[in-house]
């Protein structure tokens, strides 16, 4: 179903995605609705993007829709040293980046990444229950990331136990059941508490602006309404 957002200022983006999440999924939905809205988008895969600076300048925004982990199986997928420096200099130098979902807290083998995106996935703290229904709630109404949302419920995956920076602005948060569910690479029996987690917030990184959003699992949450215009907010506010 496709969901009509009015059009903002056109910005061009750069859309990172690849990895291990339902991508071929999430990413069409992502690129379609961003040009729905009137931007300039450009979707890959290949790193080498992140390490040509003449041509990162050229966007206003970087969007990562990406799983870049260092496990052995995706280990093709872990980002250089050359693309890390790429995105700190892009950011850095007062470019937008937009992360969503583990986007805005994995590479874990690259500490200064949860300085960036605000949020650090945490081995053996960090998880999450399994994909399901739960309630998101605006907590700040007056951020431009949830301009136009109201609280609503959703399917996705509500993340806990992530590592929030203290200076991040959150305005958005989940509401957990407690709960026991399979977790890990042995699948043990995980105690999760209940609470509220947060979801989204914005930071500045050096000169930069930085959006990070925990939503977006796979292509059924791509389709909610409230996601999709909080992608939109993040992309305006984190290019204004």
């Amino acid at each position: 179903m496709e969901i009509k957002h009015p059009e903002a200022s056109k910005v061009k983006l750069l859309v990172i995605t690849g990895g291990r999440h339902p991508y071929e999924e999430s990413t069409p939905i992502l690129e379609s609705f961003l040009k729905a809205a009137g931007h300039d988008v450009t979707v890959t895969e290949d790193e080498a993007a992140l390490t040509d600076a003449a041509g990162m300048n050229s966007y206003d925004a970087l969007v990562f829709n990406t799983r870049r982990e260092n496990a052995a199986d995706f280990k093709e997928l872990k980002l250089s040293e050359a693309a890390q420096n790429g995105i700190i200099n892009y950011v850095k130098s007062g470019k937008g980046f937009v992360c969503l979902h583990i986007s805005g807290c994995g590479a874990d083998y690259w500490p200064e990444f949860a300085n960036i995106t605000g949020g650090g996935w945490i081995s053996g703290t960090s998880f999450h229950p399994p994909y399901g229904n739960f309630t998101v709630n605006v907590t700040n109404s007056a951020h431009a990331g949830v301009a136009g949302v109201s609280d609503f419920n959703t399917d996705d995956e509500l993340y806990m136990g992530i590592e929030y920076k203290p200076d991040n602005d959150v305005f958005l948060a989940g509401t957990s059941e407690e709960g026991t569910w399979p977790w890990g690479p042995n699948r043990a029996p995980t105690h999760m508490p209940a609470g509220t987690f947060p979801l989204a917030w914005t930071r500045s990184y050096g000169e930069g602006k930085v959006f990070t959003l925990l939503l977006g699992h796979d292509g059924k949450s791509f389709q909610s309404p409230e996601f999709q215009k909080m992608v939109l907010n993040g992309v305006q506010w984190a290019t204004a």
